[in-house]
């Protein structure tokens, strides 16, 4: 069985994306759980460029990682300028890695506009810096940049700069779409081109401008490529890179290469979750193999398919790659739905009970209203337990008062105090917050903490509005889903009124109901 190699830049190439932001400690971070998925190489960074990068690779070397190699990145050599004296090449060097990649031009468009040198210039640049390069017994990766543009505007040129590569020893050419416009019949050609003309091994690094990024690395490993570059949820300078959480399972389950074990493949959503929470990047529902969404059922004609058999509206296993199932419950839903979503909470339920017709008019009739079950599962679990009989009531709202002050300049200062019941106990407490929302949560929970201790350990991760009719203007109702999360579990559920504080606060009473439905049931 033939063997990519996963080389990943998100430490670099991911970070230029517009809103990611990794601290050292970050890239560390991800650069373990980098490994433990089976990533061979791990590029850390530019040490010529900033600080940061060149104390990450002082830093990895206490990693102690058994498999995958940090890389550094840099450039060749300026024009006229030999690889010894480049502060470049020495930062290189001072990172202390086994391998480097380097990159050269390889679109004379950019060796005359860029460089502002002559072409023999640029070719003695990239022989010199890899020669030189392999002179320090490192392994030397060439990034031949803007490799398919400069190809398809003079081959000549770009064939050349991978050549000299080559002669000089370069361990792996990889072959870049930088500017991400190629189309794959385009890298199928360049591909088949640079293998009849070098006999080194060769990779791909793509870009995403077209949308195509993950199409072209499949289509350069097609045709023989044994190396691909990316990042992980395809972070990146302007569109993005190549995504390898749709690489990697591509290649592997479709494609039948090796690339990670059965068992690191399976850890693929939690590390495509992980990298994007560090990032403090949202991950799109509909992101394929690892969205929310990825292996998510509405309609019902589907749904009743899928009862039949998974095949039917599935293109793969969801656990294969570490994701679920889910089915989305909504005024679209059919009997299916709910019976599917009944089955996977262990309720007893068939399409004749009675219990199922009064969920799907109860679903119609808050959906109507404005609510929204398909992000709020834990909503829908709520409403199923009382049309079933299966609901538990914890605690019982006495009063609610939220007060908001602001005196001159200074900030706002937002008080909420909550009187509960629990059993025959009554707790009345008094918490300040950031805004009104915060407070009432933790005026609840300070509330209740002392009777439900499991409360200490949940916080809030996620705060949504949406105007459900915008034409009522300022009297328009909205819909908000707040999203909760503790050591194993993330839910959210929703709320929906004309004031923003009842609809946040019906929201805030299911999170924490669901809560101990989960703990204490």
């Amino acid at each position: 069985m033939k063997s990519i190699e996963i080389y990943d830049t998100t430490l670099r190439d991911g970070t230029q994306g517009e809103g990611v932001s990794l601290s050292l400690e970050d890239k560390l971070a991800i650069a373990k759980r980098l490994e433990r998925l089976g990533v061979r190489y791990i590029e850390g960074g530019w040490p010529g460029s900033n600080p940061k990068d060149l104390a990450f690779f002082k830093e990895s070397k206490k990693l102690r990682l058994q498999n995958a190699e940090i890389v550094s990145f840099g450039s060749t050599c300026r024009a006229h300028q030999k690889p010894a004296g480049d502060d470049n090449i020495k930062a290189l060097l001072e990172a202390g890695t086994k391998v480097v990649t380097i990159f050269g031009k390889s679109w004379d468009f950019h060796v005359r506009e860029v460089f502002k040198t002559s072409l023999k210039e640029n070719l003695r640049m990239i022989y010199e810096s890899v020669a030189y390069l392999k002179s320090k017994r490192l392994k030397v990766i060439f990034d031949a940049e803007h490799f398919f543009d400069g190809f398809r505007e003079n081959p000549d040129c770009a064939v050349g700069s991978i050549r000299e590569a080559a002669r000089a020893g370069a361990d792996l050419i990889c072959l870049c779409d930088t500017n991400g416009g190629s189309l794959p019949h385009q890298i199928a050609i360049g591909v088949k081109r640079a293998r009849k003309s070098v006999r080194v091994p060769l990779g791909i690094h793509c870009h995403n401008d077209g949308g195509l990024g993950v199409a072209n690395s499949i289509t350069a490993v097609e045709h023989g490529v044994v190396q691909v570059q990316g990042t992980i949820n395809g972070y990146g300078e302007r569109c993005g890179n190549a995504n390898l959480i749709s690489i990697i399972p591509v290649l592997q389950t479709k494609m039948k290469l090796r690339v990670i074990s059965e068992r690191q493949l399976k850890t693929l959503t939690e590390v495509s979750h992980y990298v994007a929470e560090v990032a403090n990047m949202p991950i799109e529902n509909n992101q394929p193999f690892t969205g929310r969404s990825a292996f998510a059922h509405k309609g019902g004609v589907h749904v009743n398919a899928m009862m039949k058999h998974a095949k039917t509206y599935e293109h793969m296993n969801p656990a294969t790659v570490g994701n679920r199932r889910r089915y989305l419950i909504s005024e679209l839903s059919g009997k299916s739905n709910v019976l599917l979503k009944a089955e996977e909470l262990r309720f007893e339920l068939d399409k004749n009970t009675p219990a199922t017709k009064a969920i799907l008019e109860r679903v119609a009739s808050l959906e109507n209203q404005g609510y929204q079950f398909e992000a709020a599962e834990a909503s829908f679990e709520l409403l199923m337990r009382k049309e079933l009989g299966r609901y538990r009531k914890f605690f019982e709202i006495l009063e609610v008062r939220v007060l908001n002050h602001k005196i001159g300049d200074a900030k706002p200062v937002s008080e909420a105090t909550v009187k509960v019941k629990v059993g025959k106990k009554v707790e009345h407490t008094t918490a300040n917050g950031d805004g009104p929302v915060n407070a009432l949560d933790q005026a609840l929970r300070k509330a209740l903490v002392s009777f439900y201790p499991v409360l200490k350990k949940i916080h809030l991760t996620d705060y949504k509005v949406r105007v459900v009719n915008s034409e009522a203007g300022t009297a328009a109702k909205v819909r908000v889903f707040i999203q909760f999360q503790d050591d194993s579990e993330t839910w959210s559920t929703v709320g929906v009124s004309e004031n923003i504080i009842e609809a946040s606060w019906q929201a805030l009473v299911e999170a924490v109901e669901y809560r101990l439905l989960k703990h204490l049931k």
